[in-house]
């Protein structure tokens, strides 16, 4: 279902992917720096979730800088969060790459009020931790600050991302956290000798189970 979410004197573009039953959580999924909604990752990671029960709203934002993109995410939350059609008891933040710093620096803004719930958890795909050949400045300081389950989706040969400087910060983060390496993948998530199709596979599982877990915490 395609729709156009008002922001500012601008409208953001954004799809829907339903699920066939009610969904009780959704998903709110954006794209990196470069692309748009309809990066063949996002797509295929929201027709998955959509046919696994939970309801997927991907837009597009272009943009270059955070705090223009955190913002337009912090007015798809509220546009979500306000629908007639779609009743959640919350969403899980998503994006990927810049997308992902964005829904960070969110999280964090939203966390300082206190006075909202509707943002479940984080999750970040290839989480660009660093600017390649720049490790010594790391953009960690929206995680450090995050209380939400975080998941990272990571290639651990992320040219973005170093395996071991995102497992340093994760080990100072306070939220619950997990980790998941899609080996030998870079920063567009390519592996050497494996299709898309296979690596995003094993993404979207990773994602769905994540969230499974995470929605079964909440109703125990």
């Amino acid at each position: 279902v395609k729709v156009k979410i008002p922001f500012g004197n601008k409208y953001l573009d954004a799809v829907f992917s339903v699920p066939e039953k009610k969904s009780t959580y959704g998903v709110i999924l954006t794209h990196g720096a470069g692309g748009d909604m309809n990066f063949p990752h996002l797509r295929s990671l929201a027709a998955y979730l959509a046919s696994h029960g939970v309801l997927c709203l991907r837009f597009t934002c272009k943009g270059l800088n955070v705090a223009y993109r955190t913002k337009a995410f912090k007015t798809v939350v509220e546009y979500l969060k306000l629908s007639d059609d779609y009743k959640l008891y919350g969403v899980f933040l998503a994006g990927r790459s810049m997308g992902s710093r964005a829904a960070a620096s969110l999280i964090r803004q939203l966390s300082q009020n206190d006075d909202d719930d509707f943002v479940r958890g984080l999750i970040c795909l290839s989480y660009p931790l660093h600017r390649p050949k720049l490790q010594s400045k790391l953009r960690d300081e929206d995680l450090l600050f995050i209380r939400c389950p975080v998941l990272f989706v990571s290639g651990s040969a992320d040219e973005m991302c170093e395996k071991q400087l995102l497992e340093g910060v994760a080990s100072k983060m306070k939220a619950p956290k997990k980790i998941h390496w899609i080996d030998k993948a870079n920063h567009g998530m390519a592996v050497k000798g494996r299709t898309t199709d296979d690596v995003m596979e094993e993404i979207n599982a990773q994602v769905f189970s994540w969230l499974t877990e995470n929605v079964e915490l909440e109703h125990k």
